[in-house]
């Protein structure tokens, strides 16, 4: 009698579904592949039959594409990252979900002509405005800082003592924090790049110690059998008991676990990025700090106040995880040395007119 061999799984036969699938087998991250189905829904939304139900992309080509486009940058007047965004996740439906990539959307001519909705005929671009970073003192870094408590407070002052970025942060698993070597290991940063950063001496007793309360919970939830942690790509089958090891658990776990969004089971994330950001919300507003302060704010003060100290611009590059060494010049703009590191010229002036200055609004 033959073998019997199992029926190979389903292949997904909606649009989204053949998206999720197509982010998945290219490792994206879970926020890509959320991002990219929601511009796949916006555009199929905005382009509607006769019948006023959304169409498919498989009935539409350029000229629809550079009409969307061109929608986000002059009525929804979007940033250029924006826009950028919603190319990227067309020109990927196009190319890997439904296997015909797109042509060059800058020679288009006559889009929107056949949906009768404008009669753009090129692709407009949203302008990319010259824009610095938020930068705080130093003094400003420890007010806020002061005004945090507990776990957020430990996490914020990673976020400016070792300049991450805020999932960075939240994403750190114990192994990748090295007392012995003083650096920190980010892994699968911006663009899927490992790199190194500095693990900053003052944060290593506090810590060791919330470490050390971390282990009692994971001790207790792995007697219960309760302590699998949500694993990166596809390890959780390649080391399928890695997810209960004390190396994999999270630096800043989630208080509970829940349901994981791809495998649908249950497992402990990390902490709530919402959850950070409001803590630096409240501690600004307690602060005083006439800033707009969020904590990417702890990661542009960060690259500021290691170049104000003279850390050359190439290292500075390597601890951001920067690709260009353009991207970490913005910080040079925003050294604490006055416009272009001049002078001005009113303080050249006798002291007669900054005593002057100095009375006025005075009783």
């Amino acid at each position: 009698m033959p073998q019997q061999h199992p029926a190979a799984p389903a292949q997904p036969t909606r649009l989204l579904d053949l998206v999720r699938l197509a982010c998945q087998l290219r490792h994206y991250s879970y926020r890509t592949e959320q991002t990219y189905c929601g511009w796949v829904k916006r555009f199929c939304r905005f382009h509607r039959d006769a019948d006023g139900r959304p169409r498919h992309p498989a009935t539409m080509r350029e000229p629809e594409v550079v009409q969307f486009l061109s929608h986000l940058a002059v009525e929804r007047h979007v940033a250029a990252s924006t826009q950028n965004q919603a190319l990227a996740a067309l020109l990927f439906l196009y190319d890997a979900v439904l296997g015909e990539p797109l042509g060059d959307l800058d020679a288009v001519e006559g889009a929107g002509e056949e949906t009768g909705r404008g009669g753009m005929n090129k692709l407009v671009r949203a302008k990319q405005p010259k824009r610095l970073p938020v930068v705080l003192t130093r003094e400003e870094v420890e007010r806020v800082l002061a005004a945090m408590q507990g776990t957020h407070r430990l996490a914020a002052m990673l976020l400016y003592g070792a300049g991450l970025r805020l999932r960075e942060c939240l994403r750190l698993r114990v192994k990748d924090l090295d007392f012995g070597q003083r650096h920190i290991v980010v892994r699968e940063g911006k663009g899927g790049k490992d790199r190194v950063t500095v693990f900053p001496e003052v944060l290593h007793v506090p810590i060791e110690r919330h470490l050390a309360q971390e282990k009692l919970r994971y001790e207790g939830e792995f007697d219960e059998g309760t302590a699998a942690v949500s694993m990166p790509g596809a390890l959780a089958r390649k080391y399928p008991d890695a997810e209960r090891e004390w190396g994999w658990r999270y630096v800043f776990p989630a208080p509970r676990p829940s349901k994981d969004p791809r495998s649908g089971r249950e497992r402990l994330h990390h902490a709530s990025p919402s959850a950070l950001q409001k803590a630096v919300k409240r501690a600004n507003r307690q602060a005083e700090v006439a800033k707009h302060v969020t904590p990417h704010v702890f990661r542009h003060s960060f690259a500021t106040h290691l170049l104000e100290r003279g850390a050359d611009i190439r290292t500075v590059q390597e601890l951001l995880g920067h690709k260009s060494v353009r991207t970490t010049m913005i910080y040079t703009h925003v050294l604490n040395r006055g416009g272009l590191g001049v002078a001005s010229p009113l303080d050249s002036l006798p002291r007669s007119v900054g005593e002057a200055a100095a009375q006025y609004g005075s009783p």
